[in-house]
């Protein structure tokens, strides 16, 4: 049952990514959903699953995108381990520190695929982090804090958190 659930989740990342967030971008910058969705199951599920679904989402998403395989499946799997891990060191996980959580992994995503690409200067390097990579990374940080608050408000979160 759970792995149906997660081949679904995986399975709907792309159209939901593809066809809706255009329609709720902020100036053209649209939340990373497969970046939240893997700190989401590392943080509810744990290390391991976190960093299976993450891998998945890396590979299902590059699939359908003209980034590099190995960026995707290192981020979003990295993402899924490290939010396992910080899931069941951090006592009280609330939706300030889960959003700025997210912002910093959104950061550190973006900064390494920036440095992937070849041959822009400095000045370039330095438009793109201000026009895209911050922007994405409040955003997806908001979007996951607003997430992680919904979730709270609707469920008691610590018990979805595993042991």
């Amino acid at each position: 049952m759970k792995f149906l659930f997660y081949l679904t989740l995986v399975l709907l990342l792309v159209p939901l990514q593809t066809t809706v967030l255009p329609h709720v971008s902020v100036w053209n910058i649209k939340p990373d959903l497969g970046l939240m969705t893997a700190v989401f199951i590392g943080l509810f599920a744990g290390e391991m699953e976190g960093l299976l679904l993450g891998l998945a989402i890396g590979w299902v998403l590059s699939l359908f995108s003209a980034g590099e395989l190995w960026l995707s499946l290192l981020t979003y799997g990295g993402v899924g381990l490290l939010a396992g891990f910080l899931g069941r060191q951090v006592s009280q996980v609330t939706s300030i520190s889960l959003g700025v959580g997210l912002l910093l992994v959104s950061v550190a995503s973006g900064l390494l695929a920036l440095a992937n690409f070849k041959n822009i200067d400095m000045s370039q390097m330095w438009g793109i982090v201000e026009s895209i990579v911050l922007p994405q990374a409040c955003f997806d940080g908001a979007v996951g804090a607003g997430l992680y608050w919904l979730l709270s408000q609707r469920f008691d979160v610590t018990r979805l958190r595993t042991e």
